[in-house]
C-alpha cells in the first residue's frame, strides 16, 4: 500500500510538472511576442533563466548560509550538476525524441534551428566552463575573484547580444500562438495576466519537481535502491525537469528555437552566475569526480559545437551520443566509488 502511494505521489508529480510546463511555455511566449523579442532571446534567457533561478538557489543558500563541509560540498555539487546533466543527457533525450516525433510522423527528423544562435550559446558556455575549470587548478583566491567578476559580465554581454537578436520565422514553422490560458478571448492580454500566468507555471514547474524527488527518495528507500544510483540518476533528473518539460513540449510543437535555446541558455547561466557564486563563497578546490563532471560536460558541448561547425547543422543520432558519457560516467561511479 505504502509502495502505490509513492506510486501515486510521482504519477501527480509529472502531472503537476507537465500542467506547470504548458502555463509557463504559453506564458513565456507571449511575453516574447508582446516585447517583440526574437525566439532565440525568449527561449535561451527568459524561459532558461526562468527555470534555473529556483534550483540556483540551493548553491546560494547551502554555500552562504550552510555551517559544515557537506553542505558546503552540496553547494558545489548543485552548480557542478546541471550543466553535466544538460550536456550530457538532456540534449541527448532532446535527439532522440525528435527521431521519435518523426518515427510516429508528427515532425520531421530534422532540427529547424538558427545554427549561428547555437554556436553563440555553447561558446559562451565553453569559455565560461573553461576558466571555472582553470580557477580549479590555480588556487589564487584573487584569480577566482576576477574570474568571477569576468563570468558576471560575460552573462550580462551574452543577453545584450540575445535581446538585440532579430526575430526570424523557422523553415518549417510552428503554427499560430494559441491564445493565453488565463485570457483565451483576448488578443492582446496584459502584462499582469501574462506574468501570473508565467508565475504559476513556475510554480507548477518547481512544485511537480520537488515532489518528484519526494516520491523518489520514497521508493528508492522502500525498494533500497542505492543512494548512489539515486544521487546520479534520479536526484538529478528531478533539477533539471523544468528546463527539460519545457524543452519536450517546444519541440513537440516544432518551436525548435525556443526547445533547444531553452537548454543551451541554461547552460550558459548555469556555466556563469552559480560558478561565480562558487568562486566567491567557496575555495574551489574539486576532487576528482567533480573535476570530471565539468570535463565530460566540455567535451560534450565542444564535440556539439564540432558538429555545427563541420556540417552546418546537427545530425540527431550523431546527438544523442553524448548520453554515452552520461551512462559511462554513472556506470564507473556505481562500480567504482565516487
Amino acid at each position: 500500500m505504502t509502495i502505490l502511494f509513492y506510486v501515486g505521489m510521482f504519477v501527480a508529480s509529472v502531472v503537476i510538472t507537465l500542467a506547470g510546463c504548458h502555463l509557463f511555455t504559453n506564458g513565456i511566449e507571449w511575453l516574447g511576442k508582446r516585447l517583440n523579442i526574437s525566439e532565440g532571446a525568449v527561449g535561451s534567457v527568459f524561459a532558461a533563466v526562468g527555470t534555473t533561478l529556483p534550483e540556483t538557489s540551493i548553491p546560494i543558500i547551502a554555500i552562504f548560509f550552510g555551517a559544515s563541509r557537506e553542505q558546503m560540498e552540496v553547494g558545489l555539487g548543485a552548480i557542478l550538476g546541471a550543466p553535466f546533466m544538460l550536456s550530457t543527457l538532456v540534449l541527448p533525450i532532446l535527439a532522440v525524441l525528435l527521431l521519435l516525433y518523426a518515427k510516429v510522423g508528427k515532425r520531421t527528423a530534422t532540427f529547424k534551428l538558427n545554427y549561428r544562435e547555437v554556436r553563440v550559446d555553447i561558446t559562451f558556455f565553453l569559455i565560461s566552463y573553461v576558466l571555472a575549470l582553470t580557477c580549479a587548478v590555480v588556487p589564487s583566491r584573487l584569480f577566482h575573484a576576477a574570474v568571477a567578476l569576468l563570468l558576471l559580465g560575460t552573462y550580462v554581454y551574452y543577453m545584450k547580444l540575445k535581446f538585440s537578436e532579430e526575430d526570424e520565422e523557422s523553415e518549417e514553422g510552428g503554427g499560430e500562438l494559441e491564445p493565453l490560458l488565463f485570457a483565451r478571448r483576448s488578443p492582446k492580454p496584459s502584462y499582469v495576466l501574462i506574468g501570473a500566468q508565467g508565475i504559476v507555471g513556475l510554480l507548477g514547474l518547481v512544485g511537480g519537481a520537488h515532489l518528484f524527488v519526494t516520491a523518489a527518495n520514497s521508493i528508492s528507500a522502500e525498494m533500497q535502491v542505492s543512494p548512489l544510483i539515486l544521487a546520479l540518476l534520479i536526484a538529478p533528473l528531478a533539477t533539471e525537469l523544468p528546463e527539460m518539460s519545457n524543452s519536450f513540449l517546444w519541440l513537440y510543437r516544432k518551436k525548435d528555437r525556443l526547445a533547444v535555446g531553452n537548454v543551451t541558455g541554461a547552460m550558459v547561466f548555469q556555466g556563469t552566475i552559480p560558478v561565480s557564486v562558487g568562486l566567491f563563497g567557496t575555495a574551489w578546490t574539486l576532487g576528482p569526480t567533480a573535476l570530471a563532471t565539468m570535463v565530460l560536460a566540455v567535451i560534450a558541448m565542444g564535440l556539439t559545437l564540432l558538429q555545427t561547425v563541420w556540417s552546418g547543422h546537427w545530425r540527431p543520432w550523431l546527438l544523442s551520443g553524448s548520453a554515452l558519457l552520461y551512462l559511462g560516467y554513472t556506470l564507473f561511479l556505481y562500480t567504482h566509488g565516487s
